[in-house]
């Protein structure tokens, strides 16, 4: 019976009478370490993989571009989509253009031109910053731009390259900070965008995120009303803007939205010194309803006398400053 019993057990390990069969040694593997923890680079999901990923979907995307131009497949005028060139066109707008430190690719300038200050000051502006001057007829310039009044003037401007919405977790982590993130709902004034671009750069956030549809992009005009804070600050476009703060929630970020009829106060907002992204939305329809839902928080400015709201540009500035002052004092 007792041998019967210590069969019975070598079959059943997890029986409580009697000694179980050990492994052997067979299951020492299972135990051994599996080394240090790879850079997050070569991690699954890690933001700093998705942000590698992105930078060399966007390397990919640029020579794609740079073939395009090669065999003369550039944008016509206007705000172009991803990919397409924009042509500033007229006197006025170029030589303004190019004053500001807009990037550009070529000023393409009509034969016989007239010149003028303003046609002078672009030429200038131009050889200054070693911008190539292609000389074409009057009928190239035409069609170039759709039958617009040039007046003599394009200015080519390369496709702005936008940035991942992971990047700008990736340079919060960098700098070691509290990542401070400014996003733009429904905004379709490219001057706000390029003013809110302003603010952001001014007061050490991190970046600025747009929705990639229905929302202004980043045009000639929103650079200059930048005055060049575009080119140290990355404007990131979301695919989708709700999953995107959705994500930015799971990577510990609370979302404050920006509402005339918001719960709480700027001036009570403590949480703007830990890591936030701030959700401004247009000035006429405000945050979109599925967004406003994401928001961890609304958040009103107070204002007095007969004002009800503010454009996206002046709110923001506004709130960046108080993010500012309160990280200061930590």
């Amino acid at each position: 019976m007792a041998g019967n019993s210590q069969r019975r057990n070598r079959r059943n390990p997890g029986s409580k009478k009697g000694a179980s069969v050990g492994t052997g040694g067979h299951s020492r593997k299972a135990l051994q370490g599996k080394g240090p923890t790879p850079p997050g680079e070569e991690r699954k999901g890690h933001p700093k993989q998705r942000a590698a990923n992105a930078a060399l979907k966007r390397e990919r995307d640029a020579k794609a571009r740079a073939g395009m131009r090669r065999s003369g497949g550039a944008g016509r005028g206007g705000r172009g989509g991803a990919g397409s060139a924009e042509l500033v066109v007229g006197r006025n707008s170029v030589a303004e253009a190019l004053q500001g430190g807009v990037p550009a690719t070529a000023l393409y300038v009509m034969q016989f031109i007239d010149t003028d200050d303003r046609v002078r000051d672009a030429f200038q502006a131009a050889n200054d910053r070693g911008i190539p001057l292609m000389e074409a007829p009057r009928p190239q310039l035409d069609q170039m731009t759709g039958g617009l009044n040039h007046q003599g003037l394009v200015l080519q401007v390369p496709p702005y390259e936008y940035a991942h919405p992971d990047d700008l977790l990736v340079a919060a982590a960098d700098a070691g900070e509290d990542a401070l993130i400014m996003a733009l709902d429904g905004v379709t004034d490219s001057r706000n965008l390029g003013a809110v671009v302003r603010s952001a750069a001014a007061f050490g956030a991190h970046g600025v995120v747009i929705p990639e549809r229905r929302a202004a992009g980043m045009t000639a005009g929103a650079w200059k009303t930048s005055s060049g804070a575009a080119a140290r600050l990355p404007v990131a476009r979301a695919t989708n803007l709700t999953r995107t703060l959705e994500a930015y929630q799971k990577a510990g970020l609370m979302v404050v939205g920006l509402a005339a009829d918001g719960t709480a106060e700027l001036g009570d907002l403590e949480l703007l010194t830990g890591p936030v992204v701030v959700v401004a939305g247009s000035e006429g329809k405000g945050l979109s309803r599925l967004v406003s839902e994401t928001c961890d928080m609304l958040v009103r400015i107070p204002m007095s006398g007969l004002t009800e709201s503010l454009n996206a540009g002046v709110a923001s500035g506004i709130v960046l400053y108080e993010a500012a002052r309160l990280r200061s004092k930590r």
